[in-house]
């Protein structure tokens, strides 16, 4: 009890402070639960993802707002998918062809330039490009943790690189050491990941 009075306490002397605690704190919980692919995470991550909705926002980094609004969506979708996937699929993971990967970062850089143009002529965007490109990344990076896809932790590796970049720059260091933090558990992952598919294959 004692500690959720301190964290009110905080969240009417500064909210975003306050949400970005619970946001880096849940955040973590969901990227542990879903290296063990745990649906649970799915839970995790819609909490820190309604947390940042408004820290992105804040930090006028818009197109991170709307990646962390559609979190919030994949996060229902993640449970269903999941809770499905275990049902019928035994949690079997899945593996895209490099021909899927190369179409989809090229997508993914003009998609990313054009965002960036219509943010820069637009918006306040900080920093147009960089926000663009992450944010296009972890769509799709998401989606393919949500279908059980393997090279989902690759997207997310160069997806948090940049992040952190973004949030030292915006004056956020929680939330960048968060993002340095998802990177080591997304070399695990991968890792994690990849023998768990070796192990499926017949």
């Amino acid at each position: 009890m004692a500690l959720i009075s301190q964290w009110l306490d905080a969240l009417r002397a500064d909210p975003y402070q306050a949400a970005e605690a619970l946001g880096v704190v849940t955040g973590l919980i969901y990227v542990l639960l879903i290296l063990r692919r745990n649906r649970w995470g799915w839970v995790a991550g819609g909490i820190s993802s309604t947390c940042y909705v408004a820290i992105a926002a804040h930090a006028q980094l818009p197109m991170q707002s709307v990646l962390q609004a559609y979190y919030v969506v994949m996060a229902v979708y993640g449970w269903i998918s999941w809770t499905r996937n275990a049902k019928e699929q035994d949690g079997r993971i899945f593996r895209w062809p490099l021909r899927r990967h190369l179409l989809a970062i090229a997508l993914i850089l003009a998609v990313s330039v054009l965002s960036a143009q219509l943010l820069a002529a637009e918006t306040r965007a900080a920093w147009p490009l960089l926000d663009s490109l992450t944010t296009w990344t972890s769509f799709l990076a998401t989606w393919l943790v949500a279908r059980s896809v393997l090279e989902n932790w690759c997207y997310w590796i160069a997806a948090d690189l940049i992040m952190v970049f973004l949030f030292l720059r915006q004056g956020y260091v929680p939330t960048a050491g968060l993002f340095t933090s998802y990177i080591i558990v997304a070399l695990f992952g991968f890792r994690a990941w990849l023998q768990r598919y070796r192990q499926q294959q017949p």
